[in-house]
């Protein structure tokens, strides 16, 4: 195989890259969700980029659209109408496997899900690789 070389040297897989280097960090830009206008603007990376996306797995039901694999989004329509105690846990297990499945993210901290009338508000600190941020996610139903 003749190696390509680029302006730094040879250019090489991220394969050959990580074995040399050790634990080579992948990229995590992608494109800025604009949520008011409903448009994409521009690029975000790191932190922000894991904050997207975890809002987005929060927004998207499971199994609902065939362009995701099974295990991307959360199944709130499995809580609707439950008693709360078990609306409570299964919130809390839905949203974990949910954000779990992004290799970013490392861990949630004091995950809460309160109830007040129909309406429900599940909020927690999500530890990701680049930092932590406040993750809210509230709607009225009848849970």
């Amino acid at each position: 195989m003749i190696p390509a070389i680029g302006r730094a040297g040879p250019i090489t897989s991220l394969l050959e890259s990580e074995g040399a280097a050790g634990n080579t960090e992948l990229p995590s830009l992608t494109y800025r969700m604009d949520w008011e206008r409903k448009r994409i603007t521009g690029s975000v990376d790191g932190l922000d980029a894991v904050k997207q996306a975890a809002v987005k797995v929060l927004q998207t039901e499971r199994y609902e659209f065939l362009i995701y694999s099974t295990d991307y989004g959360t199944e709130w329509n499995l809580v609707l109408g439950k008693d709360r105690l078990l609306a409570r846990s299964e919130l809390k297990r839905s949203v974990s496997e949910a954000l779990f499945q992004d290799e970013r993210i490392r861990g949630l901290e004091g995950v809460e899900v309160t109830f007040d009338g129909d309406h429900v508000s599940l909020s927690c600190t999500v530890v990701t690789y680049y930092g932590t941020f406040e993750l809210r996610k509230e709607w009225s139903d009848s849970v």
